[in-house]
């Protein structure tokens, strides 16, 4: 139910905020990220409008440019803006204007990524650092750096610092966690023993310097701050104490103007996955107890934001003082209009972060279950009513056929949809388990808007051809979703699923072979339950290790768990063949590497190899479609209504009723299709 203005107007969210002369109209931003849609080292069309987008929907502040470098021995590895050239001037001032008249703010965040360079990148330079101390992730070997080196690192801030004044932006931040900075102020990262090491107050040199030049450079009502961690967790060295105390100096000498807190070390895949960026397997603002802690010490406005993943925890971390301004960045991934549903009084209609991490990969920033974010230049995020109304059918009310008759239903088209289960959901039915409950969000999210819209999913409805010919729609959409593939070779017959497992059709046995094909979510959840239910596992894998379809988050989650549990997957192995031995089976796997061949007897057999198109409802209706059920893909692609071709209904597959993929993909194919239709 909205609420009502007056709750509304008193949201601590919605309240401004003045940092020296910069007044935001509300507490929330977007953190920077490097979002993978810069062109040429510059934020052009492209990246701007996803910026724009926010603007839109009512942020206060976007800090753009997460990691930005500030020169050439800070390479672009992955996906950066370029601040070490007078070249991107121009594509600032323009994105500072589409910001400002959308009545946000903008600022860049600056960055040298110092020992995380790549020295294999761009332009084939050293990595530099306060020590050649390697570090875990980015893998490279620093050079110390000199005397040489530090001036003109420093001199560099302070020009990326003018360029971006001189672009119009309200303002920077500088990167201290993990970056060139932070390894100078931590005891981990550097071990010298000059002026630049040691002590504290030697150890926070390089960042005053920094700072003091880059207020050399621009104005004196130019925002400057620091993205600065609050404590490097149990991988650092840095305690929570000594920041305090450092950023009690950088507050003393003026150097910053708010600090934007965060918690833990960069330099492992476990950091980032649980500290940095935790996700879903995390509890929702882990660390805001912590910053509130360090805010009490300080004196200047603090920002934070990890798995502050709604409105609500937002608006607890903003009310009880833990933070001035509340960092809602992967969530208005999922929803770039949530501020304005918040001052609409329906922030029930805001669509949900899950927390998956997807605009964590190499799609980024394109969101699980929002395919419009970061598309903003060729779908967009509004659904224009269409010029006449139709009657569609959509069967199937997985992620493809929710969204489909969403879609649908905003362009004020009359539609059914119909699914042959209890309840909708599909197979995220089966994949919102432990760690990864937060996805029946997608369903639940996607289930509220259809009621809002006067749509009911008709459960229980196994639809036949006479159905879909009764209703004589005009469009017809198939979300029938697939079956699980098993036919891998001899025996295929004798094997289970992982959705046997998963969905507790099949109990596992007392000794199980779970055989993963794909490097996605079903065969590991199979083994994790069956183990974790007291079963023997023994987990093998066509790929070099597990995840391999996953982005990174899911993957480490998947490795420490099964760390936890004593599994350890065997890697490079193909099934070929399954077998009776007695009232046991004999799997043979082959080696990728070696062709050598192995046999396991186990109790049961366990496979995940996708899924194959549920498609007879298909094959029946598309002789009588006027399209013969074909997908122009040239149409779909460009953005323009799929072509008429003759009387009879439109009738086309989506998501995985063509093709097994995610839940991204199934959606993007309901949301480009039907926008048009």
């Amino acid at each position: 139910m909205p609420q009502d203005q007056a709750t509304v107007t008193k949201d601590p969210l919605l309240q401004p905020l003045t940092i020296k002369g910069l007044t935001l109209r509300n507490r929330i931003i977007s953190t920077a990220h490097a979002c993978g849609l810069e062109k040429d080292g510059f934020p052009q069309e492209a990246y701007q409008a996803y910026h724009v987008e926010k603007a839109r929907g009512g942020i206060g502040l976007s800090m753009f440019g997460g990691s930005s470098n500030v020169d050439i021995d800070s390479p672009n590895i992955f996906r950066q803006l370029d601040v070490g050239t007078d070249e991107i001037i121009p594509h600032f001032r323009r994105f500072a204007d589409r910001m400002h008249a959308e009545g946000a703010a903008l600022m860049c965040q600056i960055t040298h990524l110092g020992r995380r360079g790549d020295p294999y990148a761009q332009d084939w330079l050293p990595p530099i650092g306060p020590s050649p101390i390697r570090e875990t992730l980015h893998r490279g070997i620093p050079r110390e750096m000199d005397e040489h080196d530090i001036a003109r690192v420093v001199r560099a801030y302070g020009q990326a610092a003018r360029r971006c004044e001189e672009g119009g932006l309200d303002g920077i931040e500088t990167l201290a966690a993990g970056h060139l900075i932070g390894q100078f102020l931590s005891p981990k990262t550097n071990k010298r023993t000059d002026r630049f090491g040691g002590s504290l107050e030697n150890r926070i040199r390089f960042a005053l310097m920094v700072h003091e030049e880059i207020r050399r450079n621009v104005s004196d009502g130019f925002v400057v701050g620091m993205r600065y961690v609050i404590d490097e967790g149990v991988d650092g060295e840095l305690s929570a104490e000594e920041c305090v105390a450092a950023a009690q100096i950088l507050e003393r000498e003026g150097s910053v103007d708010f600090f934007n807190a965060l918690f833990g070390s960069m330099d492992t895949s476990r950091s980032l996955s649980e500290e940095v960026f935790p996700g879903m397997d995390t509890p929702s603002a882990p660390w805001v107890g912590a910053v509130g802690r360090f805010k009490r010490q300080v004196g200047l406005p603090v920002f934070h934001a990890a798995r502050l993943s709604d409105l609500a925890s937002a608006r607890f971390a903003v009310a009880e003082g833990h933070v001035d301004l509340a960092g809602l960045t992967r969530p208005q991934i999922a929803d770039p209009h949530m501020v304005a549903k918040l001052m609409r009084g329906e922030p029930e209609r805001v669509r949900p972060c899950v927390g998956a991490g997807h605009c964590q990969g190499p799609n980024r920033p394109k969101c699980l279950h929002n395919a419009a974010t970061g598309r903003e230049t060729t779908i967009g995020h509004d659904i224009a009513k269409a010029p006449e109304r139709r009657k569609a059918v959509v069967v199937g009310a997985g992620p493809a056929g929710l969204e489909a008759a969403r879609i649908l239903g905003l362009r004020g088209h009359e539609v059914r949809i119909f699914d042959a289960a209890a309840r909708p959901g599909g197979q995220v039915i089966l994949a919102a388990n432990d760690w990864r409950r937060d996805l029946i969000a997608i369903v639940d999210w996607r289930i509220a808007e259809l009621r809002a819209l006067g749509i009911e999913v008709e459960c229980n409805r196994f639809v036949e051809p006479s159905d879909i010919r009764e209703m004589d729609p005009d469009l017809a959409l198939l979300a029938t979703g697939g079956l699980p593939q098993t036919e891998f070779g001899p025996g295929d017959d004798l094997v289970l699923s992982a959705w046997d497992i998963v969905g507790r059709q099949v109990p596992p046995a007392a000794e199980i072979l779970v055989w993963d094909n794909t490097g996605r979510h079903p065969a590991l959840l199979a083994a994790h339950m069956a183990k974790s239910e007291g079963a023997e596992v023994q987990l093998a894998t066509i790929d070099t290790n597990i995840g391999q379809d996953l982005v990174y988050p899911e993957t480490f989650r998947w490795q420490k768990e099964f760390a936890k549990l004593g599994l350890k997957p065997d890697g490079n192995l193909r099934l070929t063949a399954v077998r009776r031995e007695g009232n046991r089976l004999e799997a043979t796997l082959v080696n990728e590497l070696t062709h050598g061949v192995e046999r396991r007897l186990v109790d049961q057999v366990v496979v995940e190899m996708g899924t194959v198109p549920m498609d007879d409802l298909f094959a029946d209706l598309r002789e009588e479609a006027s399209n013969d059920g074909v997908t122009d893909i040239h149409a779909l692609r460009d953005g323009l209504r799929q072509p008429t071709r003759g009387p009879g209904y439109e009738l086309h597959r989506i998501g995985d009723a063509q093709s097994s993929r995610n839940i991204h993909a199934a959606i993007y194919d309901a949301v480009r299709l039907c926008r048009t239709a």
